[in-house]
């Protein structure tokens, strides 16, 4: 089978190459997986790239994502032809990923894939977009409903940000999208979003304890300063739900303030370790509140052989949307 195979080399530094590998080098796992697509995530890049980054054993194959068909399976809930969908659980990290035509993994890490969607379209949503999906429950469980507006997405331009203000478009929310490549404006409007706040009107951290109140939720993918005026500035009992650090691990500027004068709640997305029933109901409703119209626009497709280059690019910052990884092309 074909695999983009990580490897050190004489000098000690990772690097990736497509290989052809017998099939008896998988990992063990109850379900063995003919992947169809994979997909690029920030991880990803990590994985790939010659910092090393997230993994730990070589040789590896990346990839944090894939969808695919049942070969064989030696567990009750899944059976050859079956549609399966896999993100997280340090797949692509720790375990070998989605990078190859086949993966074997466990059977707990697998989804069936939901009706109304195609492993392609799976993977166009990938983590990024479950993430997205994520945040976005988790703000409505906490009261956000379309009549307060608007709601501010930052990263607006990644593959959560992406996937969040097509959501959230959907879903009847005005959306405010923050970015700091201009040109990318149209696209973001193009996606649902009403209104685009340019990078630099959040990015200097504030002294003030409290700014005026704008925003009714908040999908933050920065956090660093960003993070810190974002709860600044959110209506009195308002969630924001932070689902990365692109901007740094800290949140500069951030005071106790919004937590105690206007009730505002931070919430923690991880969809690494997401429970299954949950991980379900997400899927669920990607299928069913998504607009697959949307999904197409911010999608570019690739092949094994593109992956260093992308990898690269994506921890530069410089990859828009979602990218789909064909393994068999």
């Amino acid at each position: 089978m074909r695999a983009l195979l990580v490897e050190k080399s004489e000098d000690g530094a990772p690097q990736a190459s497509v290989q052809y590998i017998d099939e008896s080098r998988l990992p063990e796992g109850e379900v063995t997986v003919a992947v169809e697509y994979s997909t690029l995530n920030y991880k990803d890049g990590l994985c790939i790239g010659p910092g090393g980054g997230l993994v730990r054993n070589y040789p590896h194959v990346p990839g944090i994502d894939f969808a695919g068909t049942v070969e064989t399976s030696d567990d009750s809930r899944f059976r050859p032809g079956d549609k399966v969908v896999l993100t997280g659980w340090r797949v692509g990290e720790a375990h070998w990923g989605g990078y190859a035509q086949k993966a074997r993994v466990k059977a707990d890490w697998l989804v069936p894939l939901p009706d109304g969607l195609d492993t392609r379209q799976a993977m166009a949503v990938g983590t990024a977009g479950l993430t997205a999906m994520l945040a976005v429950m988790a703000l409505e469980d906490h009261g956000l409903t379309p009549e307060q507006a608007p709601v501010l997405v930052t990263g607006a331009s990644g593959g959560v940000g992406s996937v969040a203000i097509a959501l959230l478009a959907r879903l009847g929310h005005e959306v405010a999208a923050v970015t700091g490549r201009p040109e990318n404006a149209d696209y973001l409007k193009d996606l649902g979003a009403t209104e685009i706040v340019a990078r630099d009107e959040l990015a200097e951290p504030s002294r003030k304890p409290l700014e005026g109140e704008r925003w009714s939720g908040c999908v933050d993918a920065v956090a660093g300063a960003i993070l810190g005026r974002a709860l600044k500035q959110m209506k009195y009992g308002t969630s924001v739900a932070a689902v990365g650090l692109a901007g740094g691990a800290a949140i500069e500027g951030a005071l106790i303030t919004p937590f105690l004068l206007r009730g505002v709640n931070l919430l923690g997305i991880d969809s690494v370790l997401q429970p299954y029933d949950n991980r379900r109901r997400a899927w669920d409703r990607i299928a069913r509140d998504l607009p697959l119209e949307k999904l197409e626009t911010m999608v570019e497709t690739a092949r094994l052989e593109d992956l260093p280059e992308l990898g690269a690019r994506i921890l530069k910052g410089q990859v828009k949307g979602r990218v789909i990884v064909d393994v068999n092309a």
